[in-house]
């Protein structure tokens, strides 16, 4: 197995360069031999990968302890789906799913239906190859998944607790989906402007490739907040972490792409801005993969410090400037037949401060991020910078994007009248009015929640006009029943509709987030039998017990909760002592409802069995996980059946020579 592995990573690397190589030459010389060759390479190495892939699944599953990585991130008590998600939880096994996934993505596209004869082709997958030479090389010489131990160790030393978690399956793998499947609109970007295509071929091409990217990316937040909030028992699910920040920085800048695009197709705008912003999503997507992998900020997520941040900023370096350098040549063709902005008052201008508003964000995000290594090399301090630096500065980035975010749906393209302006809003407007002044009248003094409220419902009310209109509109023309009007409305416009879902599941979304600021914690030490009082909750702590699962020790807290008198029943706190591990890790419990969610977690206890809980009461966060689903829905929606529409680039590509 030691040998099939590594030959299988050697060959897809030799493979990789082979295409390379292939494709570049049959461009040249326009050969379609050559090419044709490069693209069964480009499956040889899926091939390859897939291997190399399913051994070491192999190798996790059935403890082959003498494999270095086994040994590193399992034991043979674990669970078989612990063992096998080990394959994400150090580097070597993580660069590998990486590679595998650019594999897949390099083949999807090289054999793709609408591709297979397309004269950008091989411009694409050349350089999706440049990408796949670089892991393969990383995965060869620099950290071998493969490498043998010395001896057979009689056990390994496990996997860390606190991926020992079903959000640890799922998150990771999400999460590189999305960060992988960046690289295919990167790749067809730069060979549009390789080849002089200078329309919106490339950007209808690969629609469909961004919105799956930006959905695995938006997955893999999303787990990656719910599994630290069921998990880390500290009452949150964003701590603004260097690693999370990472992953949330691309999602801004595709987010903002996803809406420029629109422009340039209905426009033909904004041509140099999109290019700049698919380049910098795929360099953040690097510079991503070089925090996890560098050691340079601490984090939970991390995987410690390594030699592989190096090799890491080196290629986001070279790709970057090969990028910058191919737009730069190709500037005076982009710029040659753009449309100009008619007025402010217009949806291609809503677009463009909705993308201002995300790529001030980035930037916050990005500067919150890195001045601790700043601050290290100018005064030789590592400044921290904390959670209230970002949520202060993040705060009325976030009002003002949900604000514009309303406005957009019901606003002209080209250019509104007052009018227009005030028949479409004037009603939304007003019942948010009212929605603030119901908060006022409530209690809620602070400012920022009554606008994100007022905000919230606005942007909501507008999106439900516009399925309002749009099914009356319908039915007028066919007399369809309501619900087959909406339906069909919907159906026709899958792109449109399925926008306007994801905005109302990022509203959701916001409502939480902002509710949930209106937290109430208390940590308490409890004798059998007393209680503590929370809000409008009532918790007896009846016993302490513990229990084995496995090899593994569990100590549990029985708590009996009220709610204003009524019994809800219990719930039980843990912590699990794991055989290879020092620290416990804690399972929170969490009784969780629409109005808000009752967050206790086991902090410790004493001999006689006197316990200490820390209970918080969050308000709103199930309505995070719901605006998440919603959100996802409308993603698949927009795509699902969907059509790249009869599209054809006007590149025609060279002559091919006979032979």
């Amino acid at each position: 197995m030691h040998i099939i592995g590594n030959v299988s990573i050697y060959l897809a690397f030799f493979l990789s360069i082979y295409a390379f190589a292939a494709y570049v030459l049959g461009i040249k010389k326009q050969d379609q031999r050559l090419i044709d060759s490069g693209k069964g390479a480009t499956m040889g190495i899926f091939i390859l990968a897939s291997i190399s892939m399913i051994l070491m699944l192999v190798l996790l599953g059935t403890s082959q302890l003498q494999f270095e990585y086994v040994y590193r991130y399992t034991s043979t008590d674990l669970p078989v789906m612990y063992k096998l998600a080990a394959l994400w939880a150090g580097n070597a096994g993580s660069l590998l799913l990486w590679t595998f996934f650019l594999a897949m993505y390099s083949a999807m596209v090289a054999f793709s239906r609408k591709m297979i004869r397309n004269p950008m082709t091989p411009y694409i997958i050349s350089i999706m190859m440049l990408n796949v030479i670089f892991f393969y090389f990383i995965l060869s010489f620099v950290t071998q998944p493969f490498a043998l131990m010395d001896g057979v160790p009689p056990e390994g030393r496990g996997l860390n607790p606190m991926l020992q978690d079903p959000g640890m399956i799922f998150h990771p793998v999400t999460l590189y989906l999305g960060y992988v499947g960046l690289a295919v609109p990167f790749a067809f970007a730069i060979a549009s402007l390789i080849v002089k295509s200078m329309d919106a071929f490339w950007i209808q091409m690969t629609r469909r490739w961004t919105i799956i990217a930006w959905a695995f990316l938006t997955l893999g937040n999303v787990i990656g907040g719910y599994w630290a909030y069921t998990e880390l028992g500290w009452g949150g699910y964003w701590a603004w972490d260097p690693v999370e920040n990472a992953s949330f920085m691309p999602w801004l800048t595709v987010t903002a792409y996803l809406h420029s695009v629109m422009i340039q197709e209905r426009k033909n705008m904004l041509k140099v801005w999109n290019l700049s912003l698919i380049i910098l999503s795929y360099a953040l997507t690097l510079f991503g993969t070089f925090l996890v992998r560098s050691g340079v900020l601490t984090s939970v997520h991390a995987f410690g410090e390594t030699n592989l941040g190096a090799y890491f900023l080196v290629f986001m370096a070279f790709m970057v400037i090969l990028s910058m350098y191919v737009l730069m040549s190709r500037y005076h063709l982009i710029k040659k037949d753009t449309g100009q902005f008619e007025s402010f008052l217009s949806k291609e201008s809503s677009f463009l401060v909705n993308n201002l508003i995300l790529l001030g964000a980035t930037f916050a995000v990005f500067w919150g991020t890195v001045f601790p290594l700043v601050s290290e090399a100018v005064r030789g301090t590592k400044v921290t910078v904390g959670v209230p630096f970002f949520n202060t500065v993040m705060s009325p980035i976030l009002l003002a994007l949900l604000f514009i975010m309303a406005v957009c749906p019901l606003i002209a393209w080209q250019r509104s009248s007052m009018k227009n302006i005030r028949d479409n809003f004037l009603i939304p407007a007003v019942i948010s009015l009212a929605v603030a002044a119901v908060l006022v009248i409530m209690g809620i003094r602070n400012a920022y929640p009554v606008i994100a409220f007022a905000i919230i419902s606005f942007m909501v009310l507008t999106h439900l006009v516009e399925f309002i209109r749009g099914t009356r509109a319908r039915r007028k023309v066919t007399k369809e029943a309501v619900p087959v009007a909406l339906f069909r409305l919907m159906i026709r416009s899958r792109r449109r509709y399925g926008g306007y879902i994801v905005h109302l599941g990022i509203a959701l979304i916001a409502f939480g987030i902002v509710g949930s600021n209106f937290d109430v914690e208390r940590m308490e030490t409890l004798s059998i039998g007393e209680s503590m009082e929370i809000d409008r909750y009532t918790l007896t702590y009846e016993n302490l017990g513990q229990r084995t699962e496995g090899v593994n020790d569990i100590v549990f807290a029985n708590i009996a909760v009220e709610e204003n008198g009524r019994e809800l029943g219990y719930i039980q706190p843990e912590r699990i002592f794991y055989l290879n591990w020092e620290e416990p890790s804690t399972e929170v419990a969490v009784r969780s409802t629409l109005r808000e969610d009752l967050y206790v977690v086991l902090s410790g206890w004493e001999e006689d069995q006197r316990a200490t809980f820390q209970v918080k009461v969050n308000p709103l966060v199930k309505w995070i996980w719901i605006g998440s689903y919603v959100l996802v829905i409308g993603s698949i929606f927009a795509i699902w059946g969907g059509r790249y529409g009869q599209v054809t680039p006007r590149y025609a590509g060279p002559e091919r020579k006979v032979h």
